[in-house]
């Protein structure tokens, strides 16, 4: 038997917050309802709903725009990291997302390691642009320096 829910919060493979699904009754009764991610499709619930969304989405609006103010301080900046290197201008090791955060924290920019992205390792001297994640909607891009300390 199938019954009909107004999703609370985004549940992968189902939906997002606000959408109507149609899900076998046991699903909805011990997975969705007792976990608070789903519920009866009620006018209280979808006013609540509604004044929930309008939060959330000013929650989101505000986190974008703390990301592109910091994207924007990160594509200006260009930083050095010093490394030791052999004769050929072949590292001792590589410059990896760990030395690109701590670059940054030295600049007083905090981030996760996860926001660097790294195809591959940094392996030679020179200048290199490294993509950094922000957010979903954010992305900037640091230029660095790799020198020889």
């Amino acid at each position: 038997m199938a019954i009909e829910l107004i999703l609370l919060e985004d549940v992968e493979g189902l939906g997002k917050i606000g959408d109507r699904v149609k899900v076998a009754d046991g699903f909805a009764r011990n997975y969705l309802v007792p976990r608070k991610l789903a519920d009866k499709i009620t006018p209280g619930n979808l006013r609540a709903l509604e004044a929930k969304k309008l939060r959330l989405q000013k929650e989101h609006e505000e986190r974008v725009n703390v990301a592109r103010t910091l994207a924007e301080k990160i594509n200006a900046l260009s930083l050095n990291i010093p490394v030791q290197a052999g004769e050929d201008d072949k590292l001792f090791g590589s410059v990896t997302a760990s030395q690109v955060i701590a670059a940054l924290e030295k600049e007083g920019i905090v981030l996760e390691k996860h926001t660097v992205v790294l195809e591959e390792p940094i392996r030679a001297l020179g200048v290199y642009t490294v993509e950094l994640n922000l957010h979903a909607e954010v992305k900037a891009a640091l230029k660095i320096w790799v020198v020889r300390a």
